[in-house]
């Protein structure tokens, strides 16, 4: 089983790694930082580079029993040594995307105990669907400000793991979802951000990457609004 480098640290650009196993053009390594597909994030792209200097560009990540990355051209040997160099700017923008929509989904709840049905982000722009009959354009306005009110606190956010039973106890039901989860995950990546006190503003599981604090998201505009339904709205957001 590969071992999930991004899960522990998500500012890691970098890492050296071994092939284990090759299937067509997918590589398997013991070890890696390139996020895959999931949770509404997209995956990291980047590059393997052998001790040779041979290059192979990655242009996918899955995961399925084990992370998957797709390669151009023909694929590294098994038990090729390679540096593993990921598309910077691409997951940055993803870390801040996918902060960005946990505050989201936070002050959603807050403020109009609208719980989050989905999301997806990209690169430079995000939605979020929630369970709301309809927004206004004051009722925007305020979830734009609440949203760079707490981006300009600069909360930390922080990650760990806990007991599932744990955090089915002591976490909101609504946000993390933990229900969704097969029976065999006994333990839980939670994503943190802090509050006022001593209490945090907002937990949820979560096996994304994220910024260490709120204040690297940057300013937050909420630039439309769509009916999804009789009782869902979205929201689309972009990041300056």
């Amino acid at each position: 089983m590969t071992e999930a480098l991004y899960l522990d640290d998500s500012s890691r650009r970098t890492f050296d790694a071994r092939v284990e196993r090759v299937l067509d053009d997918r590589v398997v390594l013991d070890r890696t930082c390139f996020y895959p597909t999931g949770g509404g994030q997209p995956c990291d792209t980047g590059r393997l580079v052998a001790d040779t200097g041979e290059t192979w560009t990655v242009t996918e990540v899955a995961k399925h029993d084990t992370v998957y990355h797709v390669v151009d051209g023909d694929p590294p040997a098994v038990g090729t040594s390679v540096r593993g160099e990921l598309d910077w700017d691409r997951r940055r923008a993803h870390m801040r995307y996918h902060t960005a929509q946990h505050l989201l989904s936070a002050v959603l709840l807050e403020e109009f105990d609208a719980e989050t049905t989905g999301n997806q982000l990209y690169a430079d722009h995000a939605h979020l669907d929630c369970a709301y009959p309809r927004f206004t354009a004051d009722d925007i306005a305020t979830v734009e400000r609440r949203l760079n009110d707490l981006v300009a606190a600069d909360r930390p956010v922080e990650w760990y793991v806990l007991d599932r039973e744990v955090a089915e106890e002591t976490l909101d039901s609504r946000r993390t979802r933990l229900h969704l989860l097969p029976d065999s995950i006994t333990e839980v990546r939670i994503v943190e951000i802090g509050g006022d006190g001593d209490d945090p503003y907002d937990r949820t599981a979560c096996a994304g990457t994220h910024v260490a604090s709120t204040g690297e998201v940057g300013s937050v505009d909420v630039v439309g609004r769509e009916t999804k339904g009789s009782d869902e709205e979205r929201l689309e957001f972009v990041l300056a």
